[in-house]
């Protein structure tokens, strides 16, 4: 009669496997993801919603033709500069100036009568900086307003005022120093420094190498342009590749150089679970299941390889999802792919990694049973032993029901 009783709570136990949701496991299953999709891009071209928000896409030929990697916002798009000339460079509080006045003879407000001993009718004026309030000082013309005008306009304005006391007055102002017209360069460069600009205009990439160049990969690095309080960030590789990206820059930008480590993370039945470096290569899904060390032949479903990352919702669009169901901007997808099939293997190196990516392998069906297997190994077979096991297989079928 106990070993009637034990048999019964066995079959009972065994009952409950296709549903148990107790048995130790990684992660989620692929039944479990399937199910709780909110919206499915499958092979069978099947859609279901539920009641979790993410999407569940099967990795095919129709679904690599919307995956691309992830572009930064444009520099072009956010600040122009790609077209026409640079920029002009009007005098500014802080730079220091030389102010030279001609005149066509001697004997006139500055130049001597002796002046035949001289190189020429004209005199130099000490350096001066520009003060707070925007000016300088040239004798005999008074206090010149100067920031924020272009050279000539300065030198016209003192020419205009030195008219009725100098000889036919010419004045030329040389900028010895632009403080005013500078860039800062920040970051993961080598020479971190304030550039300063010239007449000539200089592009992102040439205050770039001017602060020494990288210090990081490129392929890691991002540039970031800040101007008057509005921003843009572009991949460097992708400025190098893309001339109408190296915009021109302007006095005051500061430009930052950042390098953002892209690693993605790997679980469930793959060779090696945990973080991984991209490196300096631009990795795919089956470059970056090779370096977690493939599939293992004992545990994975190479049915249910899992890619879990946000995407926009114009990409689902495309792919013809009802985007209408999420919340946001951003949508929390889960890409399949079928490592049976053969041709998924051509997929999967077609298919780009994204920085914080997630990679998930389900266990096969065999290795679930195999677990409740062992739970049932445990009990006896001796009489003297059936109580105790019925009593504890009882006790983990009330564990294993769903």
């Amino acid at each position: 009669m106990k070993i009637k009783t034990a048999s019964t709570f066995v079959l009972v136990a065994t009952s409950f496997l296709s549903g148990c949701t107790a048995l130790p496991n990684s992660g989620p299953d692929s039944r479990q993801v399937e199910a709780q999709a909110t919206a499915k891009v499958t092979s069978a071209k099947k859609a279901q919603a539920v009641g979790i928000d993410y999407a569940l896409v099967d990795i095919s030929k129709s679904v690599l033709a919307y995956v691309e990697d992830t572009k930064a916002t444009s520099l072009k798009g956010g600040f122009g500069g790609g077209r026409g000339g640079a920029p002009s460079l009007p005098l500014g509080v802080g730079d220091v100036v030389q102010v030279s006045v001609f005149e066509s003879q001697s004997g006139g407000l500055f130049i001597p009568n002796d002046a035949g001993s001289r190189p020429g009718n004209y005199v130099s004026l000490p350096n001066q900086t520009i003060d707070r309030e925007g000016t300088i000082s040239v004798p005999y013309a008074g206090r010149i307003p100067a920031a924020g005008r272009p050279v000539e306009d300065v030198q016209r304005q003192v020419e205009d005022a030195l008219a009725n006391r100098a000889i036919e007055p010419q004045v030329l102002i040389t900028k010895v120093s632009s403080r005013s017209a500078q860039v800062a360069v920040l970051g993961d460069v080598r020479s971190p420094a304030k550039i300063e600009l010239t007449e000539a205009g200089e592009r992102v990439l040439d205050v770039v190498s001017e602060a020494g160049g990288l210090s990081s990969p490129g392929i890691e690095t991002y540039i970031t342009l800040q101007r008057r309080g509005k921003s843009a960030t572009v991949l460097y590789d992708y400025l190098v590749a893309t001339p109408s990206e190296n915009i021109y820059v302007a006095p005051g930008d500061t430009i930052l150089v950042d390098r953002e480590r892209r690693t993605y993370l790997a679980f469930g039945a793959s060779g090696l679970n945990g973080r991984f470096d991209f490196e300096e290569s631009k990795l795919t899904l089956g470059e970056a299941l090779g370096k977690a060390g493939g599939l293992l032949d004992s545990r994975a479903n190479p049915a249910q390889v899992m890619l879990y990352r946000t995407v926009k919702k114009d990409f689902l669009a495309k792919l013809g999802v009802d985007t209408s169901r999420f919340s946001g901007e951003m949508v929390p997808v889960i890409f399949r792919a079928n490592m049976r099939d053969p041709s998924a293997l051509f997929a999967v190196q077609k298919f780009p990694m994204q920085d914080k990516d997630t990679i998930y392998v389900s266990n096969s069906d065999s290795v679930e049973t195999l677990k409740f297997l062992n739970i049932l190994n445990s009990v006896t077979s001796t009489v003297a032993g059936v109580p105790s096991d019925a009593i504890a297989t009882r006790d983990a079928v009330r564990e294993l029901v769903p």
